[in-house]
């Protein structure tokens, strides 16, 4: 089992929406709750993540999945 940063995915989810953070050779792949991908840097996905983490925004939550690094390529390559 791989446990470094990039077998990870940090889910913030809304009401209707969920937003997709993951880190790769790249660096942070944010894929926004309508697919669309975008280069983050560290400091953008903690501003994006303490928020919620804090509960400072109302009926976020935060979830962190264990996946090995070709599932999430696949769902990525789904999401366009």
């Amino acid at each position: 089992m791989n446990l470094t940063n990039d077998s990870y995915t940090i889910l913030i989810r809304g009401k209707t929406w969920t937003e997709r953070y993951r880190r790769d050779k790249r660096g942070w792949l944010k894929i926004s709750a309508r697919g669309r991908k975008f280069r983050l840097t560290a400091e953008q996905v903690l501003n994006h993540l303490l928020p919620a983490l804090a509960g400072l925004k109302a009926n976020l939550t935060v979830e962190v999945k264990h996946c090995e690094r070709r599932s999430f390529q696949a769902m990525a390559d789904r999401r366009g």
